[in-house]
């Protein structure tokens, strides 16, 4: 059934992508269109910009959609289509586009209110809980003295002159990654860093730096905190949307089975 929602999702994607696009002409082979449609299909990934790809990789498609074409027209000719193969897979097509048009409309009735989506909320409120979270920025040093240094160097600063002292000294002594980037880490919960580090940043208030260096498996830390967030429920507002998607998937799930439930009531059903 979950194979099922997502050949709905797909198709959805595909027939919306294909319409939109099927304007657009990128070449001609003996007089026919090579349209985005024909693109789309040799890429067979909704999520991929064909206009954003390399030059070379552009025309790599466009060669195997021209071929398509070329082909398909070569098929035709050749009669195939008075074969029984063809018509045996014309057949299948037909039952299986006509399944996933048919499931896309039934997905399309399912519909979840914003009082069922705050309903399933107020019930489910443990699974919408985040952590308490900091956004914090450090320098990594080698040696205990080297972070000693730079802890002198910040003393007696406060507010915008620290935050800037801070990323400056970041840039220039900081051997970490995130160095270049003024040692910014941006927002994480305490489960994110190694213990040493997560204590040391969490008892921090906002705008303080650690008062000596903070020692963890990579080395000397100094870390400054810009903000910090208390852990709660996270809004409704927030969530709302992704709740109303889950639940319409649900009722989408759900009627599709009561449906094939009561077909197989009176199909005659054989199993070999």
């Amino acid at each position: 059934m979950r194979k099922i929602i997502l050949s709905v999702v797909a198709a959805s994607v595909m027939l919306t992508s294909a319409s939109y696009a099927a304007e657009k002409v990128y070449a001609k082979v003996n007089g026919m269109d090579v349209t985005a449609g024909d693109i789309a299909m040799v890429i067979r990934n909704p999520r991929i910009n064909f206009n954003q790809l390399p030059p070379q990789t552009q025309q790599k498609i466009l060669d195997q959609a021209i071929d398509g074409k070329l082909l398909t027209a070569k098929a035709i000719k050749s009669g195939v289509e008075k074969t029984e193969a063809f018509k045996k897979a014309l057949e299948k097509v037909k039952r299986d586009l006509a399944l996933e048009v048919w499931m896309k409309e039934q997905y399309a009735k399912a519909k979840v209110t914003d009082k069922e989506a705050k309903d399933f909320y107020n019930k489910n409120k443990d699974k919408f809980k985040q952590p308490a979270q900091v956004k914090a920025r450090h320098i990594l040093v080698k040696t205990e003295k080297e972070a000693k240094d730079i802890i002198n160097q910040l003393k007696g600063l406060s507010g915008k002159k620290l935050e800037d002292k801070f990323i400056e000294l970041a840039k220039t002594k900081s051997t970490g990654p995130s160095g270049a980037n003024g040692g910014e880490l941006g927002w994480f919960s305490a489960k994110r860093m190694v213990p040493e580090f997560s204590k040391a940043a969490f008892a921090l208030k906002k705008g303080e730096i650690t008062k000596t260096p903070v020692k963890t498996q990579y080395g000397y830390h100094i870390i400054y905190v810009e903000d910090k967030k208390d852990g709660g429920n996270v809004p409704f507002d927030t969530v709302k949307e992704r709740i109303k998607s889950q639940l319409k998937i649900q009722k989408f799930q759900k009627s599709v089975q009561e449906i094939a439930k009561s077909l197989r009531k009176t199909a005659k059903i054989e199993k070999f």
